[in-house]
């Protein structure tokens, strides 16, 4: 049985499964397949030829525009039709031809994307991919498994990141990077393979962060890459910085998650 909103307008020309709750004020334009676990919260619209599968929890006020395909099964060869999820948060853009696919029971069984983000076309997020709050992938952007996008992160077009690597918060990835290790927060990172050249100074200005907490975030990324001490030295003394300027703890929450060691 459907569980669909009155308030809902599905062109005649798609497919909603038996079993897809549909909340209040949804759009789905033609040509969309909605699969029978699928739940899409109230306000969201979907363009045409929309493809959602599996497990998937879609909030309040997305916007998923055409050929995008959301919770089909993963390219991961482990994969053998265990239930896993994906959900996704509010107001998140997703443009054309993005892929989203659902989780591994290895990697934790989700892949979970928050609110407020932009997926430009063309982007892949793979399996048990973790993304935060306001970020931005450009045209092209490719996630394997397991990444992990704190908030506030941009990652320039035709970038592609390794299995689990962490990106840690308003970190800025120009276009065209390779990154197969860590980005500690805050930092700008471009190359192949992708080297840190400086703090996201100009987002965190747009961010309302105060020129004391910019200061002291310069001084942990020299610390990090211009003291020539090893991240054991350093860590007591990003310590020491975080006890005053609380945007610095956001250094120590990554290094305790950071596994494939950060890039240099």
């Amino acid at each position: 049985m459907q569980f669909i909103d009155p308030s809902t307008k599905i062109s005649p020309f798609s497919i909603i499964e038996d079993g897809a709750v549909i909340g209040n004020n949804v759009e789905i334009g033609p040509f969309c397949v909605i699969g029978k676990d699928v739940k899409i919260g109230d306000n969201t619209k979907i363009h045409s030829h929309v493809v959602i599968q599996g497990d998937t929890e879609i909030g309040e006020a997305n916007h998923i525009f055409q050929f995008a395909s959301i919770g089909e099964i993963n390219q991961d060869l482990k994969y053998n039709g265990e239930l896993t999820k994906t959900i996704i948060g509010n107001r998140n853009r997703i443009r054309e031809s993005v892929t989203i696919h659902r989780g591994t029971k290895q990697g934790g069984g989700v892949t979970r994307i928050g609110d407020d983000n932009l997926f430009m076309i063309n982007c892949h997020i793979a399996h048990d991919c973790t993304i935060g709050h306001r970020c931005i992938i450009a045209n092209n952007g490719t996630l394997a498994g397991h990444v992990t996008l704190d908030d506030f992160v941009i990652v320039g077009g035709m970038s592609a990141i390794h299995q689990f690597v962490v990106i840690g918060a308003h970190v800025m990835l120009g276009g065209g990077s390779m990154v197969s290790q860590d980005v500690p927060p805050y930092v700008m990172a471009q190359g192949n393979h992708a080297h840190p050249f400086g703090v996201n100074l100009e987002g965190l200005k747009r961010r309302g962060f105060e020129k004391a907490t910019m200061h002291a975030i310069r001084n942990v990324y020299k610390l990090l890459y211009r003291s020539g001490k090893t991240l054991e030295e350093v860590i007591p003394e990003i310590e020491h910085y975080a006890k005053t300027e609380a945007a610095i703890g956001l250094f120590l929450d990554f290094f305790k998650r950071s596994t494939r060691g950060i890039i240099r």
